[in-house]
């Protein structure tokens, strides 16, 4: 096989190893197999072409047209095809069939199913891929370069998947995958070359050229080649292991954590849902994922709740690391509910029944429960009253998935009047659920106490904030508003007047601390819609986001700014004049998108968007982490000796002229003295000259120098002692007891003759360091030259012990 082609087939294998990295996006690999094939004949159709040969762009034209007539072939037909005839059939209904490709993309959540428009969008993108490693490595022969795309679509693959057990698999393959290319490429280079440079073959190896060695053994060049690679990969792989982690980034939790926790019970984290909630509301699919029956005499108020998040840092709201406990068989009463109010509550029975496709980890319980009678592994949250999948394996939880259970929980009827004289709250929950970032603008506390100006209490507060929002403030429910999460997105919000149900729980909880009220934002579901039978059903569109506001003797009290239809807001907060039910003062969008909310698209394995919020399986970003208590002693360890190394470094050409002056002046030795006060002249920009006297040079680094006349008399005098060691007769005794007191002056003089910057560099990056690289350069061919010596001797015996 030619060098060509081994660089061909060593291209296309480079990045079909790389491609495996996209393999956790999807639950399926399935689509590997039919990419490597069209790979391998992608490539060979490349190859042919150049043996022709033809032009370079005619070899890509050529690749190009068959890979897509390959990919029409493959895929027409299983797309909305829009007309009739070939044309369609190739054309029309191919990119039909990568439209939905992409759709699927954004509705699905990791690993999504693998549908034939995603299984196209990835053979396409391997492909692409693989088309320009081989342009850049074969067709133009730079393989270096090939190593670009190769790294684009191991970054991509690996942001989106977040990593995961099987990631330094993937890492390994296309590591080793583009280190073969490279040496494949190097050996086509050095075989265009003839013999490569390096030891010489033993006696009657045939004359390989490339190969330079018998027995099929590769030749110096080679096998370094093949450490360096080694080496390097074994690094790559290991020092990540050793380094601390740098903990969540910007989003928090979306990374794969250690689901089993830490401490008693492990710890819950969830991340910010806006842009899942977002997705969610404007999906087409409404299919059912809860029945449930109850004999809650206001069925219409029952919302199913999932979690609280409950930490806001002005960038966005996202559940705190909690701390999980077994579940006990009657919950802990909720936090703040007073005897008055709990005096008049009812406790109320839900019998729920979860869709086999409804695969979260949370599960949907009216708040606030009492008690949940559940099979399977479950954990439970006392702040937030919530009970989440436990680990069941590796990357396996349980979730929700087809469970039948029964909730018990209260049916709180707290007045008015009973809100309104609502006391201090406890000071831990007013800490813990006022914070308020400083990177919120201005205009969020502004406008909130600009609307509940004239209010006397925190309820009052409360009741015109949700006035505001869903009453007599302008705003309009829109799910095609532009999510975001940044500093700004509370005020866009505020100034648009246009938004989802996110938008407004969000806001009206950030308004309502920056009042001092303590607040957080829940999300679950709404009542769902009563079937004839007596049931109740809840679907996607029934998911939904509100804020939670605390009051002392009642606890945790919905609110409802959103100004949705279909949406009743509590009776507690309705004026007290009976009055129709709060509306949008615009118009609403049309009926397909009035209802939908912030539950979760539906797949066959898992409601997609909502993998995204944290409420699936092993691949949900709302997973168990370990409790944020602060960095470990290990971790604050190696980030200590990594500074320290990292600080270090400059210092080091310092500290080893520090340490080697001192060793020199220690000697009392006057030539040695008399080359550290040179090697002082050379930091500060005085090139040593070996060929002048001791009394010329002298005058030279007094002149260059321009020291004063103290120091410039104590180079003169060092000068002088070494004459005087030079030429002295044998025997005499050359006494200098102030050799090592002539030399530091010298040295204070020179360092004050020249600027700062200057200064700097003689102490940090002193030029005399060359020295260093002399000594490992000569002791190098020193070794060397006694290890070739070695070899010859013995090739030269060898011979002569044959013929014995």
């Amino acid at each position: 096989m030619s060098g060509r082609a081994k660089l061909t087939l060593f291209a296309a294998l480079a990045t079909l190893l790389t491609s495996w990295s996209l393999s956790p996006l999807v639950d399926s690999q399935a689509w590997l197999l039919q990419a490597g094939l069209l790979l391998i004949v992608q490539s060979a159709v490349g190859a042919g072409a150049r043996r022709v040969p033809l032009a370079r762009t005619l070899t890509v034209a050529a690749q190009v047209l068959v890979s897509l007539l390959l990919l029409a072939f493959l895929y027409a037909g299983k797309g909305e095809s829009q007309g009739d005839g070939p044309l369609a059939y190739l054309v029309t209904d191919f990119g039909a069939l990568f439209g939905q490709g992409v759709r699927d993309v954004g509705e699905f959540a990791i690993p999504a199913p693998l549908t034939d428009g995603i299984k196209l969008l990835l053979v396409s993108g391997v492909l692409l891929i693989g088309l320009l490693v081989d342009l850049l490595a074969v067709t133009v022969r730079t393989a270096a370069a090939a190593g670009l795309p190769l790294l684009a679509l191991y970054s991509v693959a690996a942001g989106l998947s977040g990593g995961g057990d099987a990631s330094w698999i993937a890492f390994l393959l296309a590591g080793c995958g583009y280190l073969m290319l490279l040496l494949s490429e190097g050996r086509d280079r050095l075989a265009q070359w003839g013999r490569v440079f390096g030891a010489a073959p033993r006696r009657g190896a045939a004359d390989s050229g490339l190969a330079g060695a018998t027995g099929g053994q590769a030749t110096a060049p080679v096998k370094f080649g093949r450490r360096i690679g080694v080496v390097a990969l074994g690094l790559a792989l290991a020092v990540p292991a050793v380094l601390p982690s740098l903990g969540g980034g910007l989003l928090g939790g979306t990374q794969d954590g250690d689901e089993s926790g830490s401490g008693p019970g492990g710890t819950i984290t969830a991340v910010n849902p806006l842009v899942s909630l977002q997705s969610n509301l404007n999906a087409q699919d409404n299919r059912v994922i809860l029945r449930y029956r109850t004999n809650n005499p206001q069925q219409s108020e029952q919302y199913l709740r999932i979690l609280a998040l409950d930490e806001f840092n002005g960038v966005k709201w996202e559940a705190s690391g909690r701390a999980l406990v077994d579940v006990p068989e009657q919950l802990p009463e909720p936090p703040g509910l007073g005897s008055p109010v709990r005096g008049t509550a009812a406790e109320v029975s839900t019998s729920i029944v979860a869709a086999d496709n409804y695969t979260q980890r949370y599960l949907p319980m009216p708040y606030p429960a009492t008690s949940v009678a559940i099979g399977g592994k479950w954990r439970f949250e006392p702040a937030g009253r919530t009970l989440v999948g436990d680990q069941l394996g590796r990357d396996k939880f349980q979730n929700v998935q087809g469970a039948e259970y029964t909730v018990r929980s209260l049916l709180l009827k707290p007045t008015a009047q009973q809100l309104q004289k609502a006391g201090v709250p406890d000071p831990a929950i007013r800490e813990e659920y006022t914070k308020f970032p400083d990177n919120l603008p201005l205009v969020v506390a502004e406008t909130a106490r600009q609307v509940t100006q004239g209010a006397k209490d925190d309820y009052s507060r409360a009741v015109k904030l949700q006035d505001y929002f869903a009453v007599n403030g302008g705003f309009r429910y829109n799910t095609k508003t532009a999510s975001g999460t940044g500093p700004q997105a509370v005020a866009r919000f505020l100034a648009d007047k246009e938004g989802f149900c996110v938008h407004f729980a969000f806001s009206m909880a950030a308004m309502s601390r920056s009042l001092g009220i303590p607040a957080r934002v829940a999300v679950g579901f709404t009542p769902g819609e009563k079937q004839s039978d007596g049931s109740v059903t809840v679907s996607m569109r029934d998911a939904h986001a509100w804020p939670e506001l605390y009051f002392q003797g009642v606890g945790w009290t919905r609110f409802e700014p959103t100004p949705r239809a279909g949406i009743n807001i509590p009776e507690y907060s309705r004026p007290q004049a009976p009055a129709a039910q709060p509306s949008a003062p615009a118009p609403l969008p049309s009926q397909g998108a009035a209802q939908p909310s912030t539950g979760p698209t539906a797949t066959p394995e898992c409601p997609p968007a909502l993998k995204k919020l944290g409420e699936c399986g092993a691949a949900a970003p709302a997973q168990n982490a370990p409790h944020d208590d602060g960095p470990s002693v290990t971790s604050i360890l190696g980030w200590v000796a990594l500074a320290t190394t990292v600080l270090g470094l400059p210092l080091l050409p310092l500290l080893w002229r520090t340490r080697l002056r001192a060793r020199r002046l220690a000697t009392r030795e006057v030539l040695t003295a008399w080359r550290e006060l040179g090697d002082t002249a050379w930091d500060v920009g005085v090139v040593p000259d070996e060929a002048l006297s001791p009394r010329r040079a002298a005058s030279r680094i007094v002149e260059l120098g321009r020291l004063e006349p103290e120091p410039a008399a104590a180079v003169h005098r060092v000068a002088g002692a070494v004459e005087r060691a030079l030429y002295a007769p044998p025997g005499a005794e050359v006494s200098y007891p102030e050799l090592a007191d002539d030399v530091l002056l010298a040295r204070t003089g020179l360092l004050a003759a020249v600027d700062r910057l200057p200064r700097l560099r003689a102490l940090l990056l002193p030029r005399s360091a060359a020295r260093i690289s002399w000594a490992l350069t000569a002791r190098w061919a020193t070794a060397s030259g006694a290890v070739s010596a070695r070899a010859t001797a013995l090739r030269l015996r060898l011979p002569l012990r044959n013929r014995g």
